[in-house]
């Protein structure tokens, strides 16, 4: 926690009800407490042994499936929540990752598949000390498990009960993938100096000797999907980006042989093995939606598997050839279905509880920007009147990643306040490829916030957002943004809303994890020590004494992505010259996977913007 908890700043606002119309106060809350739940990830060798996240006890966290015994049961309670957590590949054990509150900080536990009542979890890997989570591969008789610190990152494998460190550097590195007879281990690393344009490298288990090395070089990174899941095969899935997207390739570790696979697709892609690795389950994304084909590898024949539009949220091949996947669209809520090869296709899971309340769909707005043409998802309410709307500029985090035709309770909730929704895929959003994506290095935020602006014009010459009523929205890199927005556009925005957003740019990098650090230094071309004009030109502290709406920020006590300190440091300087501003600030990390947190932070962003905008 800060040790500057004890200041005071201008308290936000938390509503007793957003609507005074009973049934639009219980959708938008009904939206948030729909039980939502992922792909399940079944065992390897046990498939009957799985595990989900769900929030249907009101905290995502993680719940045991056993698919013979046709029972669910909760694995983890914590105050805070748990996300990431997978089953060793006999489907006896758990592991989840334990870190404190929200700060990402800890290490792996692991506790029976089946419970054990009144034991607690163990440390998984006794002898690997605490750290943010930079990979993990469990087999049968090897485990890796990669650390990062503020010292760099370390890699560790425990083999036949002996763990070892067989690698560590001070940029950013990570455990990738385990071949299925576990004799081979690629890792990601970062040795060059650009954590974004990660190399590959491939070691033996046995004395973890280099067998292969892959480098496309400059600007031109690689990612290890998977590794064959047949035993002695050494083929390892990869994406690269030498035609400028990305795409996949098969490359043969023992052979040192690789196929590039050209799927005649636009946008991007990420594919996995089906069970007998001759073919692959593909997800495709373009233009903010998303769909799933099955790729021969012997014929090389592409088939859809004909989804509907909208956006795949996890996707993969049961032994059996069933694709089991998550699906929505801004319209329909998300929902875990199951696809056979006969082609039929029914829901494979269904929470307890009542489905969320359906919202508006997105139609799509092509706007020419000075990097090109800029991709943007729009939404009006359904009852909107027609003539200008007060409008919410919704910028996504990342900032390499992208807004998609999903569903959204928190984007609904806007739209149930009348608001129009534009989410923004500016440059440095994923799947418009590496040129658009890797646009905003040595001017990030700047850049982004051109395109924000293109499109800020777009919406007001249609007529569908009023000038005088436009908002400035966003969380983590979108926060960043929006407090950017507000220094360098003033004259843009009627009301700004930041949520656990870099304020200050050099002390964010002082005080974040080192992977962060990494990818800052790759993103900006150094440290603030070697470029540190670029720092100041693109920290919203630099330009805090032009921002005149006002201001809504909000901050997690933990976080690890956007440290306290800086946020303060705005917030001080604002502060000091009576600029309208509420902060709010919450017992967690980066963000929450509370529920009542969730849809609390909700109600204080809308509520303060129809304040800030008058309609209140």
């Amino acid at each position: 926690m800060s040790t500057q908890s004890a200041k005071q700043y201008p308290s936000a606002l938390v509503p007793d009800r957003l609507f005074t119309d009973a049934a639009a106060e219980t959708r938008w809350r009904a939206r948030f407490h729909a039980p939502r739940i992922s792909v399940p990830e079944w065992s390897r060798d046990a498939p009957d042994a799985n595990v989900y996240v769900s929030n249907a006890s009101g905290v995502w966290e993680v719940y045991a499936w056993d698919r013979a015994a046709g029972t669910h049961r909760r694995v983890t309670d914590r105050p805070n929540g748990t996300l990431h957590a997978t089953t060793s590949p006999d489907g006896r054990w758990i592991w989840w990752f334990d870190d404190t509150d929200g700060d990402e900080f800890g290490s792996w536990v692991r506790e029976p598949f089946a419970g054990s009542e009144g034991v607690d979890p163990e440390k998984a890997v006794p002898d690997v000390h605490d750290g943010y989570p930079a990979g993990l591969e469990i087999g049968s008789r090897v485990i890796a498990v990669g650390v990062s610190t503020d010292d760099g990152s370390e890699l560790f494998a425990r083999i036949d009960g002996e763990t070892r460190r067989f690698y560590s550097h001070h940029d950013d590195a990570g455990i990738a993938s385990l071949s299925r007879d576990e004799t081979l281990l690629a890792i990601s690393h970062s040795e060059h100096g650009d954590s974004r344009h990660p190399a590959l490298r491939v070691l033996t288990t046995d004395g973890f000797t280099p067998v292969a090395e892959k480098w496309d070089g400059e600007g031109k990174g690689l990612a290890a999907l998977e590794f064959s899941p047949v035993a002695g095969d050494s083929r390892l899935l990869v994406l690269h980006e030498r035609r400028g997207r990305e795409e996949l390739l098969v490359w043969d570790v023992r052979a040192d042989t690789e196929t590039e696979i050209d799927l005649g697709l636009p946008g991007e892609v990420v594919a996995d093995w089906y069970p007998d690795a001759r073919a692959l389950l593909v997800v495709h994304f373009h233009q903010g939606r998303s769909s799933l084909h099955r790729y021969d590898l012997e014929t090389g024949e592409l088939s859809s598997l004909d989804t509907p539009a909208g956006r795949i949220g996890g996707a993969g091949a049961r032994p059996d050839g069933t694709v089991e996947y998550s699906w929505s669209s801004a319209a329909e809520p998300t929902a875990v279905r199951a696809r056979k090869t006969d082609g039929t296709d029914a829901v494979l899971l269904e929470p307890p509880g009542e489905r969320a309340p359906g919202s508006s769909p997105v139609t799509d707005a092509f706007v020419d920007g000075i990097g090109g043409r800029i991709h943007a998802l729009v939404s009006r309410p359904a009852d909107a009147p027609d003539g200008p709307l007060p409008t919410v500029f919704s910028l996504h985090g990342g900032p390499h990643s992208a807004d998609e035709d999903r569903f959204s309770a928190y984007r609904a909730t806007w739209l149930d306040a009348g608001f129009a929704v534009v989410e923004v895929n500016y440059r440095g959003s994923t799947g418009y490829g590496s040129a658009w994506r890797d646009a905003i290095e040595g001017r990030p935020g700047l850049t982004e916030l051109e395109d924000v602006a293109a499109v800020h014009d777009w919406a007001v010459q249609s007529g569908l957002a009023d000038p005088a009523k436009c908002v400035v929205n966003g969380a983590s890199w979108g926060g960043y943004l929006s407090l950017l927005a507000l220094g360098t556009q003033p004259s843009r925005w009627a009301a700004g809303v930041a949520g656990v957003p870099v304020a200050d740019y050099v002390a964010a990098y002082e005080d974040e994890m080192e992977q962060l650090r990494s990818f800052d230094r790759a993103l900006f071309g150094g440290s603030p020590d070697d470029v540190p004009a670029i720092y100041r030109e693109c920290s919203p502290l630099t330009y805090v004494d032009a921002v005149a709406a006002p201001l809504l920020v909000l901050a997690g006590d933990n976080d690890p992505r956007c440290p306290i300190r800086q946020v303060e440091n705005y917030l001080d300087r604002l502060g000091s010259r009576d600029a309208p501003y509420e902060f709010y600030r919450y017992d967690a990390g980066h963000g929450s996977l509370v529920i009542a947190e969730t849809i609390k932070q909700t109600s204080i962003e809308v509520h303060f913007a129809l304040r800030a905008l008058g309609l209140r």
